[in-house]
């Protein structure tokens, strides 16, 4: 939990300095950015469960 706080926190303060001096937000454009993101991990987790069920 203290992982995504943290997260969170330093998203909020990138997100706020991005705003302060005019830049785009680092951040993927809507839905089809964060599914994006959400399926490299996935694949990252799936892979691990994969290798450790079947090759250990």
């Amino acid at each position: 939990m203290n992982e995504v706080l943290l997260s969170m926190s330093a998203g909020l303060i990138v997100g706020v300095v991005f705003s302060a001096i005019k830049l785009p937000i680092p951040a993927p454009p809507v839905l089809s950015g964060v599914m994006g993101i959400v399926g490299v991990y996935a694949g990252a987790v799936g892979y691990q469960w994969i290798v450790e069920r079947f090759f250990s």
